[in-house]
C-alpha cells in the first residue's frame, strides 16, 4: 500500500497534468501546472469558510460555496480546451470579489474579520503569471473593490451575524495569513534575484575567462568597453611561426583523437613557455603555431624573447626534453619589422597580425630546414651580439626574391645574464615549469 505521502505526491502530479498540451514550451508547462495547483488548493479552504460561516448564522457563506463551484468548474473547461488565458482570467476574478463582496452583508471590514484581503491574491496572481504590468492592473482593482465593498458594508447598514471572538479571531488570522503570503512571495523574489545574480556573475566570469584565453587581456578589455573594430600599428616586433614536419602524411594513419590529443600536448607546451617570456600566442592553424613578441604591449627586446622561446621550443623537442617523446621535428621561422595587430568581425573573434613582417616570417618557415630556426638579416641584426647565429646564405624567398638568412643556433656563453637560463648551442632541453 502506497504512503499518504506518495498519495498526495500522485495526486500533486495528476493535477498539474490537466490542461497540458503536447506542445507547450517548458515554462508554459509550468505555468499551467502550478495555475492548477494553486486553484485545488484552494478549494478546501473555501468549503471550510463557507461551512463556518453558515455554522455561524452568517449567509455570506454561500459566497465561498459559490466560488468553490466557479472554480472547479474552470478547471474542468480548462481541462477540455486547454486554453490557458481563460483559466487564468476566470481565477482571477472569482478570489478578488468572492472574499471582498463578502464583507458588504457582515458589515464592512471589522464584522467580516477582514476576509477581503483574501482578495489580494488576485493581483499576486497576475504579477507571477501574467507580469509586471498586469499585476499593477489587478492590483488597482483589488484596492478598489476592497474599499467600496468595506465602505457599503457600513453605509448599508448590515450587522454581522459573527460573534465578536470569531470576528477579531478572523481578523487577527487574515491579515497574518496573508502577510505571511506577502512575505513568502517577496523572500522567494529576493531568492530568486539573488540566485539569478549569483548565476550572473558567474557566467560573466566563465565568459571573461573564454574572452582571455581568446584574446589579450588588455584588447579584452578594450573589446568590452567599446565593442568596435580594434586595430594598432606597431614599428617594431616580432613574429615566429613553427611547423611539424611531416606531420600531415603521419597524421593519416592515426585515429582523430590521437591526431587532436598529440597536438593537443605538444601546443599547450608552447603555450606555457609562451607564458614564461610574456609572449602573445597569435593562433594555431593545423599544426603550425604563431607566436608574437611586442605586441600588443611594446617591448624593446621583443627579438631577443622570442629567440628564447624558439630555442626552448626546439629543445623541448629533443630526444629527453619536455615532449621529446613525440618523436616530431620543428621547422621554425623568425621574422622582425612593423606590423598591424587587431581584432576584426563581430563572431569568433580573433586577435592577428598583418603586413609584410608576418608574411616574411611565414616564409621563413615554410622553406626553412627541419630542426632549425631560420631567422632574416631583421631579426640577425637584433640578436647578434647575444645570440651564435650560423649563415645560410642566399635563398629564393617566394614574393620576395633573393633574401639573405642565418639559423638560430643558441645563446652566446658569455652574453650577461637577465635572468634567463642560458642557452648554449648544445644545451640540455628547457623543461616547462
Amino acid at each position: 500500500m502506497r504512503s499518504l505521502r506518495e498519495l498526495i505526491d500522485a495526486t500533486l502530479a495528476r493535477l498539474a497534468e490537466i490542461g497540458a498540451d503536447p506542445d507547450d514550451d517548458e515554462e508554459t508547462r509550468l505555468q499551467k501546472g502550478l495555475l492548477v495547483l494553486i486553484a485545488a488548493l484552494i478549494l478546501p479552504i473555501s468549503v471550510v469558510w463557507g461551512v463556518l460561516y453558515f455554522a455561524l448564522g452568517a449567509q455570506s457563506g454561500l459566497v465561498a460555496f459559490l466560488y468553490f463551484g466557479v472554480s472547479l468548474a474552470s478547471i474542468a473547461l480548462f481541462a477540455r480546451t486547454h486554453r490557458f488565458d481563460l483559466l487564468l482570467r476566470i481565477q482571477l476574478v472569482a478570489i478578488l470579489l468572492s472574499p471582498t463582496l463578502s464583507m458588504i452583508p457582515l458589515a464592512g471590514f471589522i464584522g467580516s474579520g477582514g476576509v477581503g484581503l483574501w482578495g489580494v491574491m488576485a493581483p499576486l496572481g497576475a504579477l507571477v503569471f501574467g507580469g509586471t504590468r498586469d499585476g499593477i492592473r489587478w492590483y488597482v482593482a483589488f484596492v478598489l473593490v476592497l474599499l467600496v465593498s468595506g465602505i457599503a458594508g457600513l453605509l448599508l447598514g448590515f450587522q454581522s451575524p459573527l460573534p465578536a471572538w470569531f470576528t477579531n479571531l478572523m481578523l487577527g488570522l487574515n491579515i497574518s495569513v496573508g502577510g505571511t503570503m506577502v512575505f513568502t512571495l517577496l523572500a522567494l523574489f529576493a531568492k530568486q534575484r539573488e540566485d539569478a545574480l549569483g548565476a550572473l556573475r558567474r557566467e560573466q566570469e566563465r565568459a571573461e575567462g573564454l574572452l582571455l584565453n581568446i584574446l589579450p587581456a588588455s584588447i579584452a578589455e578594450r573589446l568590452k568597453s567599446s565593442p568596435k573594430t580594434i586595430a594598432d600599428q606597431f614599428s617594431a616586433a616580432s613574429v615566429l611561426f613553427a611547423d611539424v614536419v611531416d606531420f600531415t602524411p603521419r597524421s593519416e594513419n592515426l585515429p582523430p583523437a590521437e591526431v587532436v590529443g598529440l597536438l593537443d600536448r605538444l601546443f599547450s607546451h608552447f603555450d606555457t613557455l609562451a607564458e614564461r617570456y610574456g609572449l602573445e600566442k597569435i593562433k594555431t592553424i593545423g599544426d603550425a603555431y604563431m607566436v608574437a613578441s611586442g605586441v600588443p604591449i611594446p617591448q624593446p627586446d621583443h627579438a631577443r624573447a622570442l629567440a628564447l622561446l624558439a630555442l626552448d621550443m626546439v629543445a623541448s623537442m629533443a630526444p629527453g626534453g619536455a615532449v621529446g617523446d613525440l618523436d616530431l621535428e620543428l621547422r621554425v621561422g623568425i621574422n622582425s619589422g612593423p606590423v598591424v595587430a587587431g581584432v576584426i568581425g563581430r563572431k569568433r573573434f580573433l586577435y592577428d597580425l598583418w603586413g609584410d613582417a608576418v608574411n616574411t616570417a611565414s616564409r621563413m618557415e615554410s622553406q626553412g630546414t627541419p630542426g632549425d630556426i631560420q631567422l632574416t638579416r631583421a631579426t640577425y641584426e637584433l640578436l647578434k651580439d647575444e645570440f651564435v647565429c650560423e649563415p645560410r646564405g642566399t635563398i629564393r624567398v617566394k614574393g620576395k626574391g633573393e633574401m639573405e638568412t642565418w639559423y638560430l643556433v643558441g645563446r652566446r656563453v658569455e652574453a650577461p645574464d637577465r635572468g634567463e637560463p642560458l642557452v648554449a648551442p648544445a644545451a640540455a632541453p628547457a623543461e616547462a615549469g
